[in-house]
């Protein structure tokens, strides 16, 4: 493509982007690319490591892949957590070569990859914005997409959103931060509520198709539609970016990539109930968690098992 063309086309985006809100890339990865990861995350699903942390949808809780029953792990409405960590098929298809310059027009700053979501089924979440959760340290420095994996299904529960909704005023709670406040929440549901309104917002469906993907603003209001039929499934990843500047403020250890970077961390705390039902492994541990093999090795704690029965069990932290 000619240098005139691709200026052009991201002009559009950008354009479009703060018009609205979010911008379809339909048919934006092929086919075997898309197969090619959704074998993998299979692979996965067979496997059941211990170290990929997953959200049960079905009952709310949080656990990991190993101690799942092997039926469960296919039948369970289910978030998988951070495949990016382990998995460099699902970093390649975030921070693909033809993804990162348009997210970095997007965002307008470097992006960095910090966290994944693999749905086998829809979400059925209200509507929310996502800076509520994942509260940039600057505003405005956060991006997300959303890969379809298959065509979605009217009655599997699509995604919705509101376009303009990204240039309501964000509310503020009672710490005077963005971030969610749970006994909060009617309060912003209620804000969002007369806002969407005053501003005549219309709610609409994303028909997505097999490889298309759907970037949108931190700020945009979306959601997963109810599910109608429970058999149909709606396989999807979701990929989430902070700026670059933004993580090294904050001190992250950051790989790059494609001209981006991803954040290489620990996964998801576990609940301390779940922690201890898995193997210990002092070699994993300290590999895992950098600050407790700085510890150990400086001689605040005699070693990493110590560490995990005195602390890390009740932090989330990962044994193995």
């Amino acid at each position: 493509m000619k240098v005139v063309d691709l200026q052009n086309r991201m002009a559009g985006y950008i354009e479009a982007f703060s018009r609205d809100g979010f911008l379809v890339l339909p048919n934006f990865f092929d086919e075997t690319v898309i197969d090619s990861l959704q074998a993998d995350i299979d692979a996965v699903k067979h496997e059941r490591p211990s170290d990929v942390v997953i959200d049960n949808l079905e009952n709310g809780e949080r656990t990991v892949l190993g101690l799942m029953q092997p039926e469960a792990v296919w039948r369970d409405r289910m978030k998988i957590n951070d495949l990016y960590l382990t998995r460099p098929q699902t970093r390649d298809l975030a921070l693909a070569p033809d993804l990162v310059p348009i997210l970095w027009a997007l965002l307008g700053h470097v992006p960095a990859l910090c966290n994944s979501l693999y749905l086998e089924k829809g979400s059925d979440q209200g509507a929310h914005v996502d800076s509520l959760y994942m509260t940039p340290r600057t505003q405005g420095h956060l991006i997300a997409t959303w890969v379809a994996l298959e065509d979605a299904q009217e009655d599997a529960g699509p995604l919705e959103y509101f376009p303009g909704s990204h240039k309501i005023e964000q509310m503020r709670f009672s710490d005077g931060t963005y971030h969610e406040i749970a006994n909060e929440t009617q309060l912003w549901q209620e804000y969002m509520a007369s806002r969407v309104a005053e501003a005549g917002l219309e709610k609409r469906i994303f028909k997505a198709r097999k490889g298309d993907v759907f970037v949108w603003h931190a700020h945009l209001l979306h959601g997963g539609a109810p599910i109608k039929d429970n058999t149909q499934t709606r396989k999807s990843c979701v990929f989430h970016y902070y700026s670059e500047s933004d993580l090294r403020a904050s001190g992250q250890n950051l790989i790059p990539k494609s001209g981006a970077y991803w954040m290489d961390r620990a996964p998801q705390p576990l609940p301390q109930a779940v922690a201890l039902q898995l193997p210990f492994s002092e070699a994993a541990y300290l590999k895992r968690y950098p600050d407790v093999a700085a510890a150990v090795q400086d001689g605040s704690v005699p070693s990493g098992r110590v560490h995990f029965e005195q602390y890390g069990h009740k932090e989330g932290r990962l044994p193995c």
